[in-house]
């Protein structure tokens, strides 16, 4: 991770992929650290913590793409509005144990995985954050 000194911005990431969701959550740092034990994201980057405990931008590395959040800024025309209309898939191997450890960290079960009519193994979770993940393994 690049340092969060106050006095200076960190250094940028490299971008992992040519798509990036860009999440705002409530507690950017408190969800970046979730995804790190749920779904094996790393930090690459953050911004430090304003004195109202937001941070503006954190960029994460997750399954060879990037991840970036921010907590809600309302003075600056940036609420919190609940996540809708979308869900984030992770195309994983082992889709049982990549379940089992998101739930254990602490992500809802909301289908667990099983052979799907299409053929590949699928199931989603709700993270403490409010957003859908799925994940999907590919037969071969």
């Amino acid at each position: 991770m690049s340092s969060t000194n106050q006095s200076e911005p960190p250094t940028p990431a490299p971008v992992k992929s040519g798509l990036v969701p860009y999440l705002t959550v409530a507690g950017a740092m408190k969800a970046a650290e979730f995804y790190v034990r749920a779904f094996g994201a790393e930090i690459a980057t953050a911004m430090p913590v304003d004195d109202q405990g937001r941070t503006m931008h954190v960029h994460l590395h997750l399954n060879g793409a990037s991840l970036m959040l921010s907590d809600a800024f309302p003075e600056h025309g940036h609420s919190l509005q609940p996540p809708q209309a979308f869900t984030l898939m992770l195309m994983v191997d082992d889709i049982d144990a990549r379940y089992a450890r998101a739930v254990e960290a602490g992500a809802v079960a909301v289908m667990p995985p099983a052979d799907m009519f299409w053929g590949d193994r699928y199931g989603q979770l709700r993270d403490p954050f409010g957003v859908l993940w799925a994940m999907n393994q590919q037969k071969r």
